[in-house]
C-alpha cells in the first residue's frame, strides 16, 4: 500500500472508531441506567432470530476501606501506633500499615480496628468504608457471537438499531 492510500484508510477508520466510541458511551450508559432502575443483574443480547451472542453481566463493587481525611488518619496513627509513623521533611504512615490497617478494615465492614492486646475496638478517623469506582456491567460474547454479530451487520439484520451512520462532513449517531 501507498503511503496516500494508508492516510485515507488511517482517516476513515479513525471517524469510524470515533463515532463508534461516541454511540457506545451513550449506550453503555443507557445500559447501565436500565440495569440499575430494574435491578437487573444479567440480560441476554440476542439478534433477531433468537440467537444469543452475548450476556451483559453487572458488577457492583465491593466496599473498600479508604483514607478520606490522611491528617486525621495520621494523627490517629501517631497515637495508636507510632512505631508504624515515619518522619522525614514529610510525616507519614508507614505504607505497609496503611495497607495493612485498610485491608483489616475492608475485611471488617468498618472504619474500626480492635486493639490486639486490649480488644478495645475504636473507629478509625479519616477513614470510610465506600465503593472505590462506580456500578458498571461488562458484555461477554458467547462462542460464535462475534461472528454471529458480523453476519447479522452484513446482511442488514441489525439495521433497526441507532447504529452510528457517517453522516455529510461528520460523525452522527
Amino acid at each position: 500500500m501507498d503511503m496516500q492510500q494508508l492516510a485515507l484508510e488511517e482517516a476513515a477508520l479513525k471517524t469510524l472508531a470515533d463515532a463508534i466510541t461516541d454511540r457506545l458511551k451513550d449506550v453503555k450508559a443507557q445500559m447501565q441506567e436500565a440495569l440499575d432502575t430494574t435491578g437487573a443483574s444479567r440480560v441476554e443480547a440476542k439478534l433477531p432470530d433468537g440467537t444469543k451472542v452475548a450476556t451483559i453481566s453487572m458488577s457492583s463493587p465491593k466496599p473498600a476501606a479508604v483514607v478520606t481525611d490522611p491528617e486525621a488518619f495520621l494523627g490517629w496513627v501517631r497515637q495508636n501506633s507510632p512505631a508504624n509513623v515515619v518522619s522525614r521533611l514529610v510525616t507519614e504512615v508507614r505504607p505497609a500499615y496503611t495497607t495493612a490497617l485498610l485491608s483489616e478494615m475492608t475485611a471488617a465492614g468498618v472504619a474500626e480496628v480492635a486493639d490486639k492486646e486490649t480488644g478495645v475496638v475504636e473507629a478509625v478517623p479519616g477513614v470510610e468504608i465506600r465503593a472505590t469506582r462506580s456500578r458498571t456491567h461488562s458484555v461477554r460474547p458467547v462462542d460464535g457471537g462475534r461472528d454471529a454479530i458480523a453476519e447479522a451487520w452484513r446482511s442488514g439484520a441489525l439495521a433497526h438499531l441507532a447504529l452510528p451512520q457517517l453522516g455529510a462532513g461528520e460523525a452522527v449517531a
